[in-house]
């Protein structure tokens, strides 16, 4: 019998595990059913004023052709003095920094130059399901390690685990702290264990600190970026952006930072990929990134009121509710409610009490490490939130 090319999947066998995301359905269900949408994670305000009047300005005044490769030099120049006047690295704005179309980009960029067909990735999981596509379009393997939560509440991994994750065919760790889904901010000796794995097999790092200024009051430790750690410099690609911490997910604008071989490696491929983006933008991002401490502090303790209100309607409407020390989402366990599988329940509860949330179990390969957990984001405005959580209780 012969086929035509309808008959067949023209897609490319490592990327058929990827369908459409799970953000995506879940935000689709929530349009369809009018459900208040706390499953994907943007903020239902816009960011600071200062940083929207730039924009405004660069697009009236003709900022709206194609940027530098790399970026603008203002914004380079910008990202480099922010990671000094925060975390005390030194990055060269010319040649040790490239602006991206947002974090997913810098990650696939990254990925892309540095590995190899057959090369391993280690990274932890939950992980943000983009670094599993990323990882399978460069034809590499993944090799998760699991984080899970402890008595305290807070999520650890075990490091013999770790230890067993490294191997002969180690290319780079994939660090995402503070993390998504869970809310955890690695600890300094957790991240001087990831550095002496990088150091002993000769690996990269490629980390994801979007959430850099998203660590709470309470939480266990400060963020720490694994590049501050000896020996790590030279080897890690530091990666942040614009679109969490100034509330314009929209944006797509980021970068990756680190030493000029790996930096010019990224930026060889990215070029491929959107070349340039955001033009009018990143000027703006360029003054946000300049704001007073007071924006960023402000920032993290308004993000952790909205955290609080959140855990506290959870707790009320009968989940168990692991308290995120960072980020913006709330991991929630459905045993307590009799839930068995989190797929499921996150497609019943629109109907049920007009909820979206997203079922964590898609970002493990190990799906029952993460069976009876969602996660809901709590960067919406407290009305919102309070709604969501006055339709939350009817479960319990």
């Amino acid at each position: 019998m012969t086929t035509t090319p309808a008959d067949v999947d023209p897609l490319v066998a490592r990327m058929r595990p990827f369908g459409t995301t799970i953000f995506a359905e879940m935000s689709a269900l929530a349009v369809r059913t009018g459900a208040v949408n706390l499953g994907q994670g943007f903020p239902d305000t816009d960011g600071p004023p200062e940083m929207l009047a730039a924009a405004a300005e660069a697009l009236r005044g003709g900022q709206n052709q194609y940027p530098p490769g790399p970026g603008i030099p203002a914004l380079r120049a910008a990202v480099a003095a922010h990671q000094r006047r925060f975390w005390g690295l030194e990055y060269d704005p010319d040649g040790e920094v490239v602006i991206t179309a947002g974090a997913t980009e810098a990650i696939a960029a990254s990925i892309l130059a540095l590995c190899e067909p057959g090369d391993e990735v280690v990274c932890f999981e939950p992980y943000y399901d983009s670094y599993a596509a990323s990882i399978a379009l460069a034809g590499a393997v993944r090799r998760p390690v699991t984080l899970r939560p402890e008595a305290d509440g807070r999520y650890a991994f075990d490091p013999a685990a770790l230890r067993a994750a490294f191997g002969p065919r180690t290319r780079l760790v994939l660090l995402n702290s503070p993390h998504n889904p869970t809310g955890k901010v690695f600890t300094r000796e957790e991240l001087a264990l990831v550095a002496e794995l990088c150091r002993e097999h000769g690996a990269y790092a490629v980390t994801d600190e979007v959430y850099e200024h998203l660590v709470f009051a309470d939480a266990a430790t400060p963020h720490v970026p694994l590049a501050t750690l000896p020996g790590m410099r030279e080897r890690t690609l530091r990666i942040s952006s614009a679109g969490k911490t100034f509330s314009c997910t929209g944006w797509k604008v980021g970068w990756v930072s680190g030493p000029a071989p790996l930096v010019s490696a990224a930026l060889r491929v990215k070029q491929f990929l959107t070349y340039v983006n955001g033009a009018p933008l990143q000027p703006a991002v360029a003054v946000a990134l300049a704001l007073p401490d007071a924006y960023f502090a402000e920032f993290a303790a308004g993000m952790q009121a909205r955290r609080d209100q959140l855990v506290a309607g959870l707790t009320d409407a009968g989940f168990g509710v692991l308290t995120p020390e960072g980020t913006y989402f709330v991991t929630a366990d459905i045993g307590p409610l009799g839930g068995r599988d989190g797929v499921e329940f996150c497609r019943s509860l629109p109907a049920r009490c007009g909820v979206v949330a997203v079922p964590t179990q898609v970002f493990y390969d190990d799906a029952e490490a993460g069976r009876r957990l969602v996660r809901f984001a709590f960067c919406k405005r407290p009305e919102v939130l309070a709604e969501a959580v006055t339709r939350l209780r009817r479960l319990a």
